[in-house]
């Protein structure tokens, strides 16, 4: 009986303690999303509810940061210079890792909510993104191709931040709206939930989203994939075939 006792006890203390952090439980509006040839974009919410220990919300609102990202990939970027008058691809960097797609979004701008150090461990916020240069550059240099790399995907609608982007209700609910442009990369994606309280994350939650590709799109990538070898064949023969009847085209009409 004595060792029942202790154990209950140490079960109940375990489980106390286990249960002395909050918990996020999240969820998001769309786990799958097919690319049409119609496909305008799509409108992702995200949502979710914090548990907090016994039920006690508390006093001082925490913060909320969510993070959407798509696969990483290499990617090169070229920077163009004007030389005898002509623009032309004068110096490249390449970077190793970089996310396909980014989106943050938070409660309160994220230099409110935690320091530099804690933004780059886990990456919230554009500026704190680790791209990993794969070229060896001069600081100077490597710098100015990240800032390229990052302005350029903004004005894609690839990277995006919004600082009150997320909305809290009543201290337990959250939700937020991330836009996924019609561009988008196919892949899967991961949707990041972080609550954060004084400059700290306590407790992170992670869900999946599959944005795939549908119909005769699905098939045409497909096939380049499976029969790259037939696909180009074919798409040079198609090239020739329209070339031929545009030529053909013009020549009757004049």
């Amino acid at each position: 009986m004595k060792r029942r006792s202790a154990a209950m006890v140490a079960l109940a203390s375990l489980t106390l303690f286990g249960a002395a952090k909050p918990v996020l439980v999240p969820d998001v509006s769309a786990r799958n999303i097919e690319i049409r040839y119609s496909f305008a974009g799509a409108q992702l919410l995200l949502f979710g509810a914090i548990i907090y220990p016994d039920g006690r919300i508390p006093t001082e609102a925490t913060d909320v940061i969510i993070v959407v990202k798509g696969p990483a990939e290499p990617i090169i970027v070229r920077e163009k210079q004007r030389i005898a008058g002509i623009w032309m691809n004068a110096q490249s960097s390449r970077f190793r890792s970089a996310p396909s797609f980014y989106a943050v979004a938070s409660s309160r701008p994220i230099p409110e909510l935690v320091d530099e150090r804690t933004a780059a461990i886990y990456e919230l916020g554009v500026n704190s993104l680790q791209l990993s240069p794969g070229t060896s550059a001069l600081p100077e240099n490597a710098r100015r191709f990240e800032a390229g790399l990052l302005e350029l995907r903004q004005r894609q609608g690839l990277y995006s931040q919004s600082p009150r982007g997320v909305e809290i209700t009543g201290g337990v609910l959250y939700r937020a709206t991330i836009a996924i442009p019609s561009q988008v990369p196919v892949g899967t994606y991961t949707a990041e939930t972080f609550l954060v309280d004084n400059g700290r994350v306590l407790a992170a939650a992670t869900r999946d989203i599959e944005i795939g590709k549908s119909g005769f799109e699905r098939f045409v990538a497909l096939a380049a994939r499976r029969h790259s070898v037939l696909y180009g064949l074919f798409a040079v023969l198609l090239s020739l075939g329209l070339g031929w009847s545009a030529a053909a085209l013009f020549r009757r009409r004049f």
